[in-house]
């Protein structure tokens, strides 16, 4: 699997403090796992459903700078959710969000993009059972599934308290959603990114600014 602008968007604007444990639910090859440890001095957990998704992610882990805090579980978040012990500070997804759509032929992919297997009430459910009073959970989603997920979340008394409405360039609709939650009501922050300058030739200074420590390039 690609290193996928969602999630290098996500790892790089998720705020992070003093955190002291960080999940990561469907990890796939471990890339937000991997910015959250290079972010944080955090204990970072992966759970990957995929069986070939999870083991890549732990020889990527195992082969970085911060191996000695990563671990990646090959579960389900539903049964890692009801058997750790483990609370978060933190929780972070780029989650399956496909309904009803026809479904790739490689059964991986299907896996990765379709939420069959991970529901938003589920996401949200295990949340609520493993983050601290004062955890946040974030995530990064298309428009529809993100009000879909807000709405859900706030029934069951998770928060909006910050979002990011993100565009491929300043000529083209809004196509994802940067959101945050948490147990407590804040001041709602909002803002816009777009990625791309409107010639589409280079990334935007702010762009770049948001994600600078993750790419060589910048």
């Amino acid at each position: 699997m690609k290193v996928g602008t969602d999630g290098v968007l996500l790892g790089s604007w998720v705020n992070v403090q003093n955190e002291k444990q960080i999940l990561d639910i469907g990890t796939g090859t471990g890339l937000i796992a991997l910015i959250m440890a290079q972010r944080t001095s955090a204990m970072i957990t992966g759970v990957e459903i995929e069986k070939n998704a999870a083991d890549e992610a732990s020889s990527n882990a195992k082969s970085s700078l911060w191996n000695t805090r990563i671990s990646i579980q090959n579960s389900s978040f539903q049964q890692y959710a009801i058997t750790t012990d483990n609370r978060f500070d933190l929780i972070v997804s780029n989650p399956p969000f496909f309904e009803n759509n026809q479904k790739s032929k490689d059964g991986n992919l299907a896996i990765a993009r379709h939420n069959d297997l991970l529901p938003f009430r589920e996401i949200i459910m295990g949340c609520l059972n493993i983050l601290n009073e004062t955890g946040r959970l974030a995530l990064i989603l298309p428009v529809t599934p993100a009000q879909s997920f807000i709405s859900l979340a706030e029934t069951q008394g998770l928060i909006l308290n910050r979002i990011t409405k993100v565009r491929p360039n300043n000529k083209k609709e809004i196509h994802r959603y940067l959101i945050e939650f948490s147990r407590t009501k804040l001041t709602l922050e909002t803002e816009e990114l777009a990625i791309h300058t409107d010639d589409g030739f280079d990334f935007t200074e702010s762009y770049k600014a948001l994600t600078k420590e993750l790419y060589l390039k910048f």
